[in-house]
């Protein structure tokens, strides 16, 4: 199967805006998930360079390649960043059993503030994650509020946080600024998450399956609202979203409640000719 053949909708891109990540829950098959497990806990992940293209990063016989290869993955990736993407970095993330501590919230590398381009980052969770295990915490809706790192460490809980459990095989597509922390694992296995950032090469415009771009579900899910807005900050988030919209579709005329059109409004710079 081709892997355009799962290209993401409209509007599951637009929930992507809106939200931040994309959940792909038990997409990968039993047997990768033992491999990844094997791989993860005994030979570790190989070293690759920032900027190396993905078609060249992993060995086939390796669970990456397997795992980036499925056709779910594959469709998703290419919608969100384009065919050959480059490879920013990868690593294991492993919580310990009866850990005892917890992760600060954070954002990645907030440093980037591009308003036209984003990057993802997968997040693959190889065996069941429980309530017990801790999984890892996400404020939806976060990614467009720009924050320095751990500026919001000191924040404990949000309301309408999600602490991920999830069947295993499960991966997760992440807008790269979203807030996020691994949870402490309270159980006696040890719990692992293998993440991979990919840079974008190409625009990312009209990438995914846009036969549904004027569904009126696609200004339903830009204008979802998350618990921890307040009315002021609620406008602030619809406005980010409905800028990266117009990017990643091409159209300077897409609005939700005029509110990008009447800030843009700039009556001098018009010709009077």
């Amino acid at each position: 199967m081709s892997p355009t053949e799962q290209l993401l909708t409209s509007v599951q891109m637009a929930r992507f805006v809106a939200q931040g990540f994309l959940r792909l829950d038990g997409v990968v098959p039993q047997e990768l998930n033992d491999d990844a497990i094997a791989a993860l806990s005994r030979e570790g992940i190989p070293e690759v360079p920032y900027g190396t293209p993905l078609a060249g990063a992993f060995a086939e016989d390796t669970f990456i390649h397997r795992l980036l290869a499925l056709p779910a993955v594959a469709g998703a990736l290419e919608s969100l960043v384009g065919p050959h993407p480059t490879v920013d970095h990868h690593a294991v993330h492993v919580r310990e059993p009866h850990e005892g501590n917890a992760q600060a919230l954070h954002a990645d590398a907030i440093i980037d503030v591009r308003p036209d381009a984003f990057d993802v980052q997968l997040m693959y969770y190889p065996h069941e994650v429980t309530p017990d295990m801790g999984g890892t915490l996400s404020v939806p809706g976060s990614h467009l509020r720009r924050v320095n790192e751990t500026d919001i460490g000191r924040v404990q809980n949000l309301r309408g946080q999600t602490r991920l459990t999830c069947p295993a095989g499960t991966v997760v597509l992440v807008h790269h600024g979203i807030w996020h922390g691994g949870r402490r694992n309270d159980t006696e296995r040890r719990r692992y998450m293998y993440k991979l950032r990919f840079n974008p090469t190409v625009p990312q415009v009209r990438l995914w399956d846009t036969s549904d771009l004027h569904d009126p579900a696609v200004t339903e899910e830009l204008s979802t609202a998350f618990p921890w807005y307040e009315q002021a900050t609620a406008r602030l988030e619809i406005h980010n979203r409905v800028l990266l919209w117009r990017a990643l579709t091409g159209d300077d005329t897409f609005d939700i409640g005029y509110w990008v059109t009447r800030v843009r409004n700039r009556p001098a710079l018009r010709s009077h000719a």
